[in-house]
């Protein structure tokens, strides 16, 4: 009887491979160590006379490079490793000044004919590719002060409405409120009110004095608050690492107040830090025109004014009620204006304040607005000794133009160096922090020790790949070299579907491949026994190869499947690396179930399949 295998599924397994093939090629050229050159300014442009300008220098210098490449307003340069690329950065950056942003990156050099078809390598974790590490510390006190201030304020007002009498309400630098009554039915009254209508409070009996008590957050509000504080951070933390452009980052908790940053492939940390630490907003405020700003300036400013500093050092004066804020923006980008081709930012608004926002340009068309930026990062001060961090903030106008017209949805906002905008408007769309950040410690894995770990990984998958071939051949003949075929074709698969999901592969991810291969062989096995035993049963060579395969299908299933559930609980609950693992073990299951079962019966039956056969060479 000679087995009948359909030929849709040749065309399945041949298509398969071929878009394994196609997708799994981009991972052989790897990354060019480079430097990327963009404009730092409007009286900076990037373009071809820059191109000739930065080719002098190299040559003029010997340095040997790759290639120069001017594109979308940035120029490009590749070399040969990252020892030339580190020094040469430095010699640019001091020949070019400060009108230009000279930043080191990692160039794909992907072929264009394989980039039509979207393949790209894939994305390589912190192990691998190198990078920066950073161990940040969310200030939660900080929110912990203000939750309680804003308490305070409620806590007055409602005071003054039940006109409870009340001989000393403050508030503790330790983060409590402190209430002496005249006597001690009032200080009852305000407790029993303070417990009525503000549950998030726990209140208690102030030591050594009279009629007097304290006011703390309760354990269950202090938890929701740090989690919230801590979530919001994460969150923030993980737009900005997207705007960024490193989607492979990982953000995890640490402990109760601290949270880790992983940001393979970034080299230039300076920014890195720059922009993750930042905890910035805007407002937008309009001028007060009515009082007089010299006056002002000499002390005498008017109730609900304030005084604040342009760029340039000149003070402006205005009313210091905010009529739209951050939150209500939807969309930021840094461009171009169309007319004079100075640098601005074109906002979106969506969502609350916006109402406010028309009503108030229209009604103060004439006069101008200020947006003010303000912006928080923590300095350390020596404190009796000790090194201590606070935060530190700082408050200035970017912009005070004249209101032409009613502001709708969109408008935008002048007055800034290109790199301002740029950075302006991504931290616009990543959202603002809640709390102020600092970094305690900062790792930096540098591309050498990133590639050293890159060889050792690919020595551990062709060693194991050796091993199971020798093995296999030695053991089953034919039918092992057909394994080992079957096994090469699961390898470029798995590559290929690690590489179309965007997966990051990490060094576990790497055990996670070898671990596939050995295996993807195990469901061989079982078939080629089962083949054996069918033979010494007396079945012919056809009949044994049908049932060999009938009959270990179901165990091949149930081994596998089990393997595949322990795979997806580890991604599920696991983190960084853990994850690494699990997507590569889960992915290999699914290509070896694939390839040992469907591609070996295939390259049996064009063997076997369509001829009259005494014996298979299985290694009896």
């Amino acid at each position: 009887m000679l087995n009948a295998f359909p030929r849709w599924k040749y065309v399945v397994l041949t298509v398969a491979l071929l878009i394994g093939l196609v997708y799994s090629l981009p991972n052989l050229y790897g990354e060019d160590p480079a430097v990327q050159i963009i404009s730092a300014g409007s009286n900076s442009s990037v373009d071809a006379a820059l191109e000739t300008k930065v080719t002098e220098i190299l040559t003029s210098n010997n340095v040997k490079f790759k290639s120069i490449k001017l594109d979308n307003a940035e120029i490009l340069v590749r070399f040969y490793n990252t020892d030339t690329q580190l020094s040469t950065r430095d010699l640019i950056k001091n020949q070019l000044g400060n009108n230009y942003s000279v930043a080191l990156n990692l160039a794909p050099v992907t072929p264009y004919w394989l980039s039509i078809f979207g393949a790209e390598p894939m994305k390589l974790g912190l192990d691998l590719r190198g990078g920066v590490r950073f161990l940040m510390e969310v200030d939660v006190a900080s929110i912990m002060q203000r939750r309680i201030e804003g308490n305070f304020n409620d806590i007055r007002n409602a005071l003054r409405q039940e006109k409870i009498r009340y001989t000393s309400l403050i508030v503790r630098p330790d983060g409590s409120i402190f209430i002496a009554c005249d006597n001690k039915a009032d200080s009852e009254k305000a407790q029993n009110l303070i417990a009525r209508n503000m549950p998030q409070l726990a209140i208690s009996d102030a030591k050594n004095v009279d009629n007097a008590f304290e006011i703390r957050l309760s354990q269950s509000e202090l938890e929701q608050v740090r989690n919230y504080t801590m979530d919001q951070t994460a969150s923030t933390l993980r737009n900005r690492v997207n705007e960024l452009g490193v989607a492979e980052a990982i953000i995890q908790r640490q402990g109760v107040n601290r949270i880790v940053v992983e940001l393979p492939g970034i080299q230039d940390t300076a920014r890195a830090k720059d922009i993750l630490g930042k905890t910035a907003t805007i407002d937008f405020m309009i001028e007060d025109s009515e009082n007089d700003l010299m006056q002002a300036v000499q002390g005498r400013v008017p109730p609900g004014s304030k005084i604040y500093l342009m760029p340039n050092g000149m003070p402006v004066l205005v009313k210091n009620r905010v009529i739209l804020t951050g939150d209500s923006i939807v969309g930021a980008t840094s461009q171009y204006d169309g007319q004079d081709h100075q640098p601005i930012v074109a906002i979106t608004l969506g969502g609350g304040g916006t109402n406010l926002f028309a009503e108030t340009t229209m009604n103060n068309v004439g006069k101008r607005m200020a947006v003010i930026y303000r912006e928080s990062h923590m300095q350390e001060t020596v404190v009796d000794g000790e090194t201590v961090k606070k935060p530190v903030f700082t408050e200035k106008v970017i912009s005070y133009a004249i209101i032409n017209g009613p502001l709708g949805n969109r408008f935008q906002i002048t007055g800034m160096t290109l790199p301002e905008t740029r950075d302006l408007a991504l931290l616009l769309r990543a959202g603002a922090l809640p709390a102020t950040l600092s970094i305690v410690e900062e790792r930096i894995i540098g591309p050498s020790m990133g590639q050293e770990n890159i060889d050792k990984g690919i020595t551990s998958v062709v060693v194991g790949f050796c091993l199971i071939i020798v093995f296999m051949t030695a053991y089953y003949s034919v039918f092992g070299i057909i394994a080992n075929i079957a096994l090469f074709m699961n390898l470029i698969m798995l590559v290929a579907l690690l590489s179309l999901v965007g997966a990051t592969l990490t060094l576990p991810g790497i055990a996670g491949i070898v671990l596939t291969l050995g295996m993807a062989v195990d469901a061989n096995v079982l078939i080629f026994e089962r083949v054996r035993e069918e033979l010494r049963l007396g079945m012919s060579p056809h009949a044994a190869i049908q049932r060999g395969f009938d009959h270990a299908f179901a165990t091949i299933i149930d081994s596998n499947l089990t393997t595949l559930i322990v795979g997806i609980i580890l991604f599920s609950v696991g983190t960084g690396p853990v994850k690494g693992f699990a997507i590569t073990l889960s992915l290999g299951i699914l290509t070896s179930m694939f390839t040992s079962i469907t591609g070996t019966r295939a390259l049996i039956e064009i063997m076997y399949g369509r001829r009259q056969v005494k014996k298979l060479a299985i290694g009896i």
